[in-house]
């Protein structure tokens, strides 16, 4: 039987994991320490060898399997990380295992399981959630009487998370004032939160999630472990319906707060990311960094961590990591426009009612002949979004006939 959580568990994984995982870089980042006037520094987890600190809990969970469990074999549900880092673990310890992943999983990341894994992984895709997949997995798992590698909800799993938070302080001889911890299941803000709260009991802790997918945040608020009805699942690190028992229990002694983050201001960050640093941070990798705003001028002065916790992003994702942040930051409009058919009506909108930074991206327009007016669809960036008003103002003036369509609409969905 699998013995509880404690720090202890965290120290014995410290040691079995050396020479297994690397211990990844604590970097002072120079942009967001002037940004915040604070001393902010970046766990590189995405340096790791899977490129996340999923690892780190796979590996301590696989390493104390018992001889009939490795030949029977393993079972994980996971959303890509985690799949790395069984499908690390099984190459290194010869078990074969069966992971199941999401059909909306990143190729990137479906690919890199089965370099990693090689002949010991096979790799299933089923369902459109982590929360699917992790259904059809656990009833693999009983049928075949086969164990079942958790991604979050394992005292060992947790364990493994935690030494991330035992580098973090041998690394750093000054006090760390903030820690701040991206979450999905709650894995990491577990183990790395449960141990600061025993060594750096005066360090915040301080957890964040995707707006789209606050499973941790609901669960805390209820008492209890909730499932989400519906979640959006672009950061897909972090995208989880529902927490466990044992990581929620723990978090609600670690975290000191959950913060919530659009899904638009963490491409904000990755793009930040790249272009000021030349990191490839994946969504949930950004989610800590993208936090930081919230605490403002609350970190002046002190000494912050983020962990970076992966850098598993598919390159064809950007386009529409760009998109996304364009709408976050409000450069980016669509709109439903009912032009008269009549000659001129567009050259009127191109002429009078752009401003001259004003730029159509997306125009969609079919001319029908036996109508008076007829509708398009058109995208609108802006080089400042205080030129939106302006814009409105001189279409109203024109007398248009326009829908700004809301980032919640059908259509607006269907364009990002």
């Amino acid at each position: 039987m699998t013995k509880p959580f404690s720090v202890k568990l965290v120290d014995e994984a410290r040691e079995a994991l050396r020479g297994i995982v690397k211990e990844t870089p604590l970097i002072r980042n120079r942009g967001l320490s002037e940004k915040y006037g604070a001393k902010v520094f970046l766990k590189r987890e995405d340096l790791q060898v899977v490129r996340s600190y999923k690892l780190r809990g796979a590996y301590n969970r696989m390493r104390l399997l018992t001889p009939a469990e490795k030949k029977r074999g393993i079972v994980c549900a996971s959303a890509g990380n985690h799949a790395q880092g069984v499908a690390f673990s099984c190459a290194a310890l010869e078990v074969h295992g069966t992971v199941f992943m999401p059909q909306n999983t990143p190729r990137q990341k479906v690919d890199r399981v089965h370099a990693l894994g090689g002949k010991y992984v096979t790799v299933e895709l089923t369902g459109d959630t982590f929360d699917e997949a992790y259904a059809t997995a656990r009833k693999m798992s009983e049928a075949k009487k086969m164990a079942f590698v958790h991604p979050f909800n394992d005292p060992l799993v947790i364990a493994g998370q935690g030494t991330v938070g035992a580098e973090i302080l041998e690394q750093l001889s000054e006090p760390v004032d903030y820690l701040v911890v991206p979450v999905g299941g709650g894995g990491l803000i577990s183990g790395t939160g449960s141990y600061f709260k025993a060594k750096s009991p005066k360090t915040k802790v301080i957890g964040v999630e995707p707006q789209g997918a606050p499973a941790m945040y609901e669960a805390l608020k209820a008492g209890k472990p909730v499932t989400l009805e519906k979640i959006d699942t672009f950061v897909d690190g972090a995208a989880v319906k529902t927490v466990g028992d044992i990581t929620l229990a723990l978090t609600k002694k670690a975290a000191d707060k959950i913060l919530l983050v659009p899904e638009g201001k963490v491409c904000q960050e990755m793009i930040t990311l790249y272009q000021r640093d030349g990191i490839v941070a994946e969504p949930a990798g950004a989610l800590s960094i993208a936090a930081l705003d919230q605490l403002g001028s609350k970190l002046k002065g002190k000494t912050v961590v983020c962990v970076l916790s992966g850098g598993n992003n598919d390159i064809s994702r950007y386009p529409e990591v760009i998109e996304r942040s364009l709408v976050y930051q409000g450069l980016k409009h669509y709109f439903m426009v009912n032009f008269s058919q009549r000659p001129g009506a567009l050259k009127s909108y191109l002429n009078e009612a752009l401003g001259p930074t004003d730029d159509i991206t997306l125009f969609e327009y079919t001319k029908k002949n036996n109508r008076e007016n007829g509708p398009a669809l058109i995208g609108v960036e802006l080089q400042k979004k205080e030129d939106l008003k302006p814009l409105l103002a001189r279409m109203d003036k024109l007398g248009m006939s326009y829908e700004l369509l809301a980032t919640d609409s059908p259509i607006f969905r269907f364009l990002i």
